[in-house]
């Protein structure tokens, strides 16, 4: 079984993930990440080289089961893409209210690691930001409208402008005015529209 898929370096990105998530990734010790997962630090490092590992893994592991959710979200919504990228936002917005929701870890990670460009985990960030726009674009190119890559793009800022908003005002009425925003977004850009 290769290691990315033992069930104990599964556990360990486990706990890292609740942990990250819930305090943040400068707030969470090793210690407390072994301790999470029931496990000593000697193996938590047998599984991973260092923290930094760990925090990559952490991210990792939320890409695919996030661009999944933002994508089924999209194909569940009837109409017409601004429809579907709609209720991205209101989805999300939904989310947002939930008491444990803390925010995009991507954004607060990179957040952390401003100062450290070159770290892992802002490379897992980046690529899974470029996974989100790619796909959203694909989606979009299948519903006649012009430049679906820039418009992935301007939608993808509107989404992180209001996660980013989100962590100040704790208010999810802009991931709601930020949805309305794409939508509009999307009908200028319907060909013939333009």
């Amino acid at each position: 079984m290769p290691e990315a898929q033992s069930p104990t370096r599964k556990r360990i990105v486990e706990a890292a993930t609740k942990l990250f998530y819930a305090e943040g990734i400068g707030r969470v010790s090793v210690d407390a990440v072994a301790e999470k997962a029931g496990l000593t630090k000697r193996t938590l490092y047998y599984h991973f080289k260092s923290k930094d590992d760990l925090i990559a893994a952490y991210l990792d592991g939320r890409d695919q089961p996030n661009l999944k959710q933002m994508a089924a979200w999209f194909e569940a919504q009837e109409g017409g893409a601004d429809r579907k990228v709609e209720a991205i936002f209101s989805n999300l917005a939904r989310v947002a209210r939930h008491p444990k929701w803390k925010g995009c870890g991507f954004l607060r990670t990179a957040a952390e690691l401003a100062s450290m460009p070159g770290h892992p985990a802002i490379k897992v960030g980046s690529r899974h930001k470029s996974n989100f726009e790619a796909w959203l674009a694909g989606a979009l190119s299948g519903y006649d409208i012009e430049e679906p890559q820039a418009l992935a793009r301007e939608i993808v800022l509107l989404i992180d402008g209001c996660f980013s908003i989100m962590l100040i005002h704790r208010n999810a009425d802009y991931i709601e005015a930020a949805g309305r925003a794409a939508a509009t977004l999307v009908k200028a850009r319907i060909s013939g529209q333009a």
